[in-house]
C-alpha cells in the first residue's frame, strides 16, 4: 500500500546527511539549467568603447596626434582606459547584485536531510534526495513519486497541453527506505547507488514521474530525485525557464527622452561650434577639436549609468531588510504607493500559534501546561488526528503539541494506527477528514476539522445547535482567537469508502480557539504608512471577530468591516463605492482578493498585495505591488509577484516602500546634479568661442578629466546617500508625475546657471587681468572643480543645511571623492610636468581665495534657500499645533 503523505515522518527515513549531499552536490554541480554565459572581459571593454562618450575621446586623442600633440593625444588614451577600468568595474558591481538576487529569488525546496525537514534552495537539490511536494510548488528536479495525495501536475512547460495531469506512486515497496534499497542504497540513508531508476516521458495520465520546471496545480507528494541541472528532461531539451524580459519602465522612458534631447542638441550646438570656431580663427582641426570638447560637455551620458547602478543596488539594499525585488517598475511603483492589502496570519501576526482555548458543551477551557480535563479529550484527540503526523504547517503543530503536553499518557494518542483516507479542503468545503483504521478493529475512525460552519454542515446541526455554535465563535474571535471546529465519525466494516466527507454520519465535539500573537513592530509600521498617506487593509478568512481584535491592536481603523459574502453579493460598482472606508474584511475567499486589488484600482489607489497561495497569484499579479510571502508562499505566488518578503513581516513592507521612496529620492538628486553639473561645462565650453582673443578653457583632455569627478559622485555619492529620516512623512509620489518635475528642473537649472556665474567671473577677473591663457585656464577649471564638489555637498539634502546633512548622515564614500578631487586638483596645478601635460599653469595663494569664495558663492543660494524652507516649515508645524490644542 502506498505511504500516504501525513505518514511521511514514519515511511521516508532520514534521507541524505547533510555531507553525502554536500558530496553529490559538488559531483553533479548546482541543480540549475544552463543560463546565459557572463561576456568575457575584452567584449565588455567593446561594449564601453562603442559609447559615445568613449568615441568622442578616441576621436580627440587622435586630433591631437595629427595636431603635433602627442602627449595631449596620449593623455586622452590613458582616459579611454581609465573610463574603460571604471565602467567595466561598475557593471560588474551590478551584475554581481544581480545575481545574488537571483539566487535569493530561486525557487525552494523541501527536502528530508539527517531526517529533518528542510527548505533549501532549488539549485541545492542533489540527486538521492527525498522532496516533499505540496499545491503551488515548482517541482525542483526529476523524480520518481514514492507516494502522493490527489496529485496534479502541470506539465505544459513540457509538453505544451495546459490540462493538469494525474499522478500515482510508483508501484512497489511500501515505504521509501524499501525504494532507496530497491534502487541500490550504498552510499547512506537514501543514497542511489549504479544509476538512475529509469524515468518515463512527461505527460499521461497517472504516471510516477514529476518533472523539473512542471507545477503541482493540487495535492501533495513525496518524490526520490532520479536527475538534477542539466541531466533533467528540461535541461535534455533545451528549454529555458528565463525570467520575462524586463520592460521599460516609465522612469526609464523619460530618461530616454531627456537623453535624447540633449544628444541632439549637443550634435547641432557642436557643429555650430566647429563652422564658428573654423570661421572664426581658420583652425579647421582644431575646430574640430573644439566641437569634440562641446559634444563631450553636453552628452549626459550619466543619466543611463545613475539609473542601472542605482535600481540594481538598491534591489540589492533591499534584499538586505527581507525585500527581494523580482521586477525593476516595483521601485517606482513603491513610492506611489496609497493602498496596502495584508494578510493577517503570519503578516500581521507572527503564525507561531498555539491552542488557548477548547470549547466542548458550552464549557470554556483555557489551555495551559500540563495535563487537559478528562471532558476535553475527545475534542483534542480528533483534532491531532485530523493534522498530518509529521506538520510544516503552525496550525497542525499547534494541534500536535497539544496532544503532546494535554493526552501524555492517555490512551487518546495513537502511534500505531494507520492512516487510510484523506478528504482534503477544497473551496467547496473549508474542512478536511482523516480515515484511520486500528490494528485492533476492522472500523475505521473518521477525524475532522475546520471551519466552525463547514464541520457545523458536516455534522449536519439544526439552527438551535448552529446558533449555539456560532455564540461560541463570536466569543472566541472577539478575544482574537482563530477558531476550528472538530467533528468525529465511526465508518463500520471494510467497504469501500465513500467518495465525499458528507457520506460519513459525523458527531460535533466542539470548537478550538488559536492563539497568534502580533509581530513587534507591526503597530509601529502600520502608524508609519498612515503618515506616509498610505491605507493598510486587512484581509484574512478569519471571523470578523478575530479580525476586528488584531485591528485594534495594530492599530487599524476597525469601525467598518466587510465580510466576504457581503462582497459576493455586490457588484462592481457597488464594491468600488464601499471600499475606500473600509480596512478590514473578513471571511474573504483568495480569489476575491482580486475583486479588492480591481475596485482599490478602479478608485485611483496604486494598490500593494500579498499572498501566499496558488489562488492568490491572480490578485497579486493584477495589483500595482504584488507580495509574495518567501518562507510560507508557494512558487506560484512568488512567481506572480514583484515583491518576495523573506520573513513575512509587514514591518518589512513598510521597510520597502521607505527604501523605495528613499531610492527614487536619491536617484532624482543624482539626476539633478548631472544637470546643473553639465551647464557650467557647456557654458565655459562655448563662451570663451565668442570673442577670437580669449583663451579656450575645456578642451577634450580636461572635460575628460572633469568626467572622471562627476561619474563616480553620481553613481557612487548619491546611491550610497542615507535615506532621508522624514521620507515617510510626505504623500506618495502621484502616479504619472515625471521625476523631472518643474521644481527640481528649475532648481537644477539655477544651481548650474548659479555656477556658471561664479565661474565664468573668475575667468572674466583672469582675462581682465591680462594672464597667460594658461593660467586663466588653470584659475578657472580650479573653481569647476571646487563648485562641483559644492554642488555634490549641497545635493545630498534638499532639506538639511549643510551642516545637518555633514553632522548627521554619515556617507563613507563622500570622503574619498572629495579627498581624491582635491588631491587631484592640487598635483595638477603644483607638479610642473602635470601642470605642462594638462595646458594649465601656475596658481598663486590669492588665486585659490578667489576660487575657494566663488565656488562657495556659487551654491550659496541653495543654502539659503533650504533654511527658508525650513523656516516655513517650523511655521506651518506650529499653526497645525495649535489649531490641535484648541478645543
Amino acid at each position: 500500500m502506498a505511504v500516504s503523505a501525513s505518514t511521511i515522518g514514519a515511511a521516508i527515513g532520514p534521507g541524505l546527511s547533510a555531507s553525502e549531499a554536500a558530496r553529490r552536490l559538488a559531483d553533479d554541480g548546482p541543480n540549475e539549467l544552463p543560463t546565459t554565459r557572463k561576456r568575457p572581459l575584452l567584449r565588455q571593454a567593446w561594449d564601453v568603447v562603442r559609447e559615445p562618450m568613449l568615441l568622442l575621446l578616441l576621436c580627440a586623442g587622435t586630433i591631437n596626434f595629427l595636431l603635433a600633440e602627442p602627449l595631449d593625444g596620449a593623455i586622452l588614451m590613458s582616459f579611454v582606459i581609465v573610463v574603460i577600468t571604471i565602467s567595466v568595474y561598475q557593471e560588474h558591481k551590478t551584475e554581481n547584485a544581480l545575481a545574488a538576487l537571483r539566487d535569493l529569488s530561486s525557487p525552494r525546496a523541501l527536502v528530508v536531510r539527517d531526517g529533518q525537514q528542510v527548505r533549501i534552495a532549488g539549485r541545492e537539490v542533489v540527486r538521492g534526495d527525498v522532496v516533499l511536494l505540496a499545491e503551488g510548488d515548482r517541482v525542483p528536479a526529476d523524480a520518481t513519486l514514492v507516494d502522493c495525495v490527489n496529485l496534479s501536475v502541470d506539465e505544459s512547460a513540457l509538453t505544451g497541453e495546459s490540462v493538469p495531469v494525474r499522478k500515482a506512486p510508483a508501484p512497489g515497496p511500501g515505504s521509501l527506505g524499501e525504494a532507496e534499497a530497491e534502487a541500490g542504497a550504498g552510499a547512506g540513508p537514501g543514497a542511489l547507488a549504479g544509476g538512475q531508476v529509469a524515468m518515463g516521458a512527461p505527460g499521461g495520465e497517472g504516471t510516477p514521474w514529476v518533472f523539473t520546471g512542471t507545477l503541482v496545480v493540487k495535492g501533495h507528494a513525496v518524490g526520490l530525485v532520479q536527475a538534477t541541472g542539466a541531466e533533467t528532461a528540461l535541461g535534455r531539451i533545451g528549454t529555458t525557464l528565463g525570467s520575462i524580459e524586463p520592460e521599460r519602465t516609465p522612469l526609464q522612458r523619460e530618461i530616454d527622452r531627456l537623453v535624447l534631447v540633449m544628444a541632439v542638441v549637443g550634435v547641432g550646438v557642436a557643429v555650430g561650434v566647429v563652422v564658428l570656431y573654423g570661421l572664426v580663427r581658420g583652425e579647421w582641426l582644431e575646430a574640430l577639436l573644439a566641437g569634440i570638447a562641446t559634444a563631450m560637455a553636453v552628452l549626459p551620458e550619466e543619466f543611463p549609468v545613475v539609473l542601472t547602478v542605482f535600481l540594481a543596488l538598491g534591489a540589492w539594499r533591499m534584499s538586505q531588510r527581507h525585500v527581494l525585488t523580482r521586477r525593476p517598475p516595483v521601485i517606482e511603483a513603491l513610492g506611489s504607493a496609497t493602498v496596502l492589502c495584508v494578510d493577517k496570519t503570519g503578516t500581521l501576526t507572527t503564525n507561531r500559534m498555539r491552542v488557548a482555548r477548547l470549547v466542548v458543551d458550552g464549557v470554556v477551557h483555557e489551555v495551559g501546561e500540563g495535563p487537559l480535563p478528562e471532558a476535553f479529550h475527545a475534542v483534542a484527540e480528533y483534532g491531532v488526528l485530523a493534522s498530518p503526523v509529521d506538520p510544516f504547517d503552525p496550525m497542525d503543530t499547534a494541534f500536535k503539541r497539544l496532544g503532546e503536553q494535554g493526552l501524555a499518557g492517555t490512551e487518546h494518542l495513537h502511534a500505531d494506527w494507520v492512516l487510510e483516507r484523506e478528504y482534503p479542503l477544497s473551496e467547496r468545503l473549508l474542512a478536511l477528514s482523516h480515515v484511520w483504521r486500528s490494528p485492533r478493529s476492522a472500523d475505521h475512525v473518521v477525524a475532522a476539522k475546520g471551519a466552525p460552519e463547514a464541520v457545523a454542515d458536516l455534522c449536519h446541526l439544526d439552527a438551535a445547535d448552529r446558533a449555539a455554535v456560532g455564540a461560541e465563535v463570536e466569543a472566541a474571535t472577539a478575544d482574537g482567537l482563530r477558531v476550528i471546529g472538530v467533528a468525529r465519525a465511526l465508518f463500520e466494516g471494510t467497504d469501500e469508502l465513500p467518495p465525499e466527507q458528507h457520506d460519513f454520519d459525523f458527531e460535533w465535539i466542539g470548537l478550538v480557539g488559536l492563539h497568534d500573537p502580533v509581530r513587534p513592530g507591526v503597530a509601529d509600521a502600520v502608524a508609519e504608512c498612515r503618515r506616509a498617506g498610505i491605507r493598510t487593509v486587512m484581509i484574512t478568512g478569519d471571523y470578523p471577530g478575530t479580525a476586528l481584535a488584531i485591528a485594534r491592536e495594530v492599530g487599524l481603523d476597525h469601525t467598518r468591516w466587510l465580510t466576504g459574502p457581503e462582497l459576493a453579493a455586490m457588484d462592481d460598482e457597488e464594491l468600488a463605492r464601499r471600499v475606500p472606508g473600509v480596512s478590514v474584511f473578513a471571511r474573504v475567499l483568495p480569489e476575491q482578493k482580486l475583486q479588492l486589488v480591481q475596485a482599490l484600482r478602479a478608485n485611483g489607489d496604486v494598490v500593494g498585495m500579498t499572498g501566499d497561495g496558488v489562488n492568490d497569484a491572480p490578485a497579486l499579479r493584477a495589483a500595482d505591488i504584488g507580495i509574495a510571502m518567501g518562507q510560507r508562499g508557494t512558487d506560484v505566488a512568488r512567481e506572480a509577484a514583484a515583491l518576495v518578503l523573506t520573513d513575512d513581516d509587514f514591518s518589512s513592507i513598510a521597510g520597502g516602500v521607505r527604501q523605495g521612496r528613499g531610492i527614487f529620492d536619491n536617484i532624482r538628486k543624482a539626476m539633478a546634479y548631472v544637470i546643473a553639473v553639465h551647464i557650467p561645462i557647456i557654458g565655459m565650453a562655448l563662451v570663451p568661442l565668442l570673442v577670437p582673443d580669449w583663451p579656450l578653457v575645456l578642451l577634450p583632455v580636461q572635460i575628460a578629466l572633469f568626467e572622471l569627478i562627476i561619474d563616480p559622485a553620481c553613481s557612487v555619492v548619491f546611491e550610497a546617500e542615507q535615506i532621508d529620516p522624514r521620507i515617510m512623512d510626505g504623500p506618495p509620489h502621484p502616479v504619472g508625475q515625471a521625476m523631472f518635475s518643474r521644481r527640481v528642473l528649475t532648481i537644477a537649472a539655477l544651481q548650474g546657471l548659479s555656477v556658471l556665474v561664479a565661474v565664468l567671473a573668475v575667468y572674466l577677473w583672469c582675462v581682465e587681468g591680462g594672464r597667460p591663457d594658461v593660467e586663466v585656464r588653470s584659475v578657472t577649471f580650479a573653481t569647476l572643480v571646487l563648485a562641483n564638489l559644492g554642488l555634490i555637498l549641497v545635493n545630498r539634502s534638499w532639506r538639511l543645511p549643510l551642516r545637518r546633512t555633514l553632522a548627521e548622515r554619515a556617507n563613507p564614500t563622500l570622503k574619498w571623492i572629495v579627498v581624491l578631487a582635491v588631491g587631484l586638483l592640487a598635483l595638477l596645478l603644483s607638479v610642473p610636468a602635470l601642470r605642462d601635460a594638462f595646458a594649465f599653469g601656475p596658481v598663486s595663494l590669492v588665486d585659490l581665495v578667489v576660487v575657494t569664495a566663488a565656488a562657495a558663492l556659487g551654491v550659496t543660494w541653495f543654502e539659503l534657500y533650504k533654511l527658508r524652507l525650513a523656516r516655513r516649515d517650523r511655521r506651518r508645524a506650529r499653526a497645525d499645533a495649535s489649531a490641535t490644542a484648541q478645543p
